[in-house]
């Protein structure tokens, strides 16, 4: 039996973004065809099997089951997790990791990677995670998921493939390399200039946080480094993702009303592509 019910999305029918997000309580956003976890939220059991968790930073709501997801994969004699964190992370990290090995009797194994802002690592064969610094705390950074691909110069198409060869052989570069944004996630951030960013601003798919939606909460916002309604249509105009995912509301709004809020505070062609993770969510919560 899974230990959570999470919010369920289909991306025209070849990605699944599955999780959870309530801000100050838990966020886990994954991508399996991509093996990809988004932070790690309390280690839902669904997540377990994805390889490689991307931590945006050390807060508890998103970092708090990174014990449990590698302990529960060596006890499925599952590989040790990649879990890419934040370069000033990775000390306490390995900290938690080795006192929790010490409780439980045995070694959490993990390939615990810092990472920094423009360090990029190698998903799969054509997948790469770009890593960016992202406007929440000191040691906060998003990712971008990118797929690479090939395509052979203008020059060569209609070359016979004896000639191709040959031209490799001879050192003669015929492929262009592409790049193909295909999901970012900014995990906690308060509205910067992330279009700037062309993987980010070209992404299929943007993950981006929206906490506060009432006007007395604009302070709150402030203080937190979080996204405040009032900010989000100016911030998601300049960008050009085919798919935009809001998570990580507040509880002190309840998601009805933050709906409404939406629909009248962002412009249509915008809220037309906008997806509210927790409306997707499996069971009744409303």
């Amino acid at each position: 039996m899974a230990s959570h019910d999470l919010a369920y999305i289909d991306i025209d029918d070849d990605l699944r973004v599955f999780g959870y997000s309530i801000a100050g309580e838990e966020t886990v956003i994954a991508v399996p065809q991509l093996d990809v976890c988004f932070d790690i939220g309390k280690a839902p059991e669904q997540v377990i099997p994805i390889n490689n968790v991307l931590l945006t930073h050390g807060h508890i709501d998103h970092a708090s089951g990174i014990a449990y997801y590698l302990s529960h994969r060596k006890f499925c004699d599952q590989r040790e997790g990649t879990v890419l964190v934040p370069s000033g992370l990775v000390e306490p990290i390995q900290k938690i990791l080795d006192a929790w090995g010490e409780l439980d009797g045995n070694e959490v194994p993990c390939n615990l990677i810092g990472v920094k802002d423009g360090d990029e690592y190698m998903i799969k064969p054509n997948i790469v995670a770009k890593v960016f610094d992202t406007s929440h705390n000191r040691n906060s950074v998003g990712y971008s998921i990118v797929e690479l691909r090939k395509k052979l110069k203008e020059e060569f198409v209609g070359l016979s493939g004896q000639k191709l060869v040959a031209l490799k052989k001879d050192g003669v570069e015929i492929e262009n390399k592409i790049e193909i944004p295909l999901v970012s996630y900014l995990g906690d951030t308060c509205a910067a200039d992330y279009h700037k960013l062309d993987h980010v601003r070209k992404s299929r798919v943007l993950i981006t946080e929206c906490t506060f939606f009432l006007e007395e909460h604009k302070d709150r916002a402030k203080a937190g480094r979080h996204i405040h309604v009032d900010q989000l249509g100016k911030f998601l105009e300049k960008m050009e993702n085919e798919h935009i995912i809001l998570m990580h509301f507040s509880q002190r709004t309840h998601l009805k009303d933050a709906k409404k809020i939406l629909q009248k505070r962002l412009p249509s062609d915008i809220l037309d592509k906008t997806i509210i993770l927790m409306d997707r969510f499996d069971s009744k919560r409303t």
